[in-house]
């Protein structure tokens, strides 16, 4: 399949290195064009050692990068949606599916002011645990091996799911907002930066999945977790809701990335890395854009949350800004005035 990969970190190499070498034709697009051009050849590093592999190509343009790509991936972190909303927009053309990983409902976002007949798709975490060794070496410690998708619109879920599923092990579910209500970071990173953030500020480096996740960070995270379920159970979201227990626990449910990969995530030492609170994808992605839209769905549909709303008045007070008012909520989206009738037709 021929497959446009937008974006330069960790995800973007990640999917262009091992989406290439499961055969995929594939085309890298980043702002950085220097950075890009030494990209043509990346290597591959996993569990079956080290391997280079060839691009079909890299491209500064991004007109370039999507023509008659078949699927367009974007793992870039969801306060970059906006920017390459505006960028992909002239360039898109029927039939193509556009797929956000993880989305925090940025399938809405990409989608307006689109003319052509595309289908917009997002899921609940990155396809792979990865880090980069090197500017151009992508690291992958487990790919998952469930990944809940839904489409804006929902209608075209038809033709969108089976591209996906060429690629990725994507199981449907009812729409965008129900997929945006499956994104793992706001659930599983703001416990572990904003109650770890005494050793993050204090040592150079420190491992938030490893020596951070104690149990009782491990039973704030449940309890968001579990308002996180309770909204999509009110708004009649079907499970599997993929609780993040199951992430930790070595035998239940698989999660998303499969059985015992919490433990080949601290065995790596990949995450034992610097976070600068106010800076970090963390705080800036899983703070400010996905859990301020948790609390926003959890009011427009009168489930309390007060854990989630706790921790984001935390991260508000970390970097200085209300982010329930300024955050990516559904009110700042325009969408909060809508009854549940609404939202739904209008998902669909």
């Amino acid at each position: 399949m021929k497959i446009a990969v937008i974006g330069g970190g960790n995800g973007a190499y990640a999917a262009a290195a091992d989406l290439t070498h499961k055969g995929h034709e594939v085309r890298l697009w980043r702002r950085n064009a220097e950075a890009l051009a030494a990209s043509r050849t990346l290597v591959l590093k996993d569990g079956d050692g080290e391997r280079k592999v060839a691009l079909a190509s890299v491209s500064p343009d991004i007109a370039d990068a999507v023509r008659g790509a078949e699927l367009i991936f974007l793992p870039d972190p969801a306060f970059t949606q906006q920017d390459n909303a505006k960028r992909l927009a002239p360039h898109l053309s029927d039939g193509q599916v556009v797929f956000l990983a993880p989305g925090t409902f940025g399938s809405w976002i990409m989608a307006q002011g689109v003319k052509a007949d595309v289908a917009f798709a997002e899921t609940g975490t990155l396809p792979w645990l990865t880090r980069k060794h090197g500017p151009t070496t992508a690291a992958i410690t487990a790919r998952a091996t469930r990944l809940p998708a839904g489409v804006y619109p929902a209608s075209a879920s038809a033709r969108a799911i089976p591209v996906l599923k060429k690629v990725f092990p994507v199981e449907p579910v009812e729409d965008a907002l129900s997929a945006a209500l499956m994104n793992a970071g706001p659930v599983i990173h703001p416990p572990l930066i904003l109650m770890n953030a005494g050793p993050l500020e204090h040592f150079e480096r420190w491992d938030i999945h490893k020596e951070g996740t104690q149990p009782s960070i491990r039973r704030v995270t449940d309890m968001l977790d579990a308002e996180r379920i309770a909204a999509r159970v009110a708004l009649g979201y079907r499970a599997p809701h993929f609780p993040l227990a199951d992430h930790y626990s070595a035998d239940g449910d698989e999660w998303m990335y499969g059985r015992k990969v919490h433990k080949k995530l601290t065995d790596s030492n990949d995450w034992r890395e610097r976070i600068v609170l106010t800076e970090h994808r963390y705080m800036r992605e899983d703070v400010e854009h996905g859990l301020a839209f948790l609390v926003s769905v959890c009011d427009w549909a009168h489930v309390p949350c007060p854990v989630a709303a706790g921790l984001l008045a935390l991260g508000s007070a970390v970097v200085g800004k209300d982010l329930r008012r300024e955050g990516r909520t559904l009110e700042n989206l325009g969408l909060a005035g809508f009854s549940r009738e609404e939202m739904r037709a209008r998902l669909a």
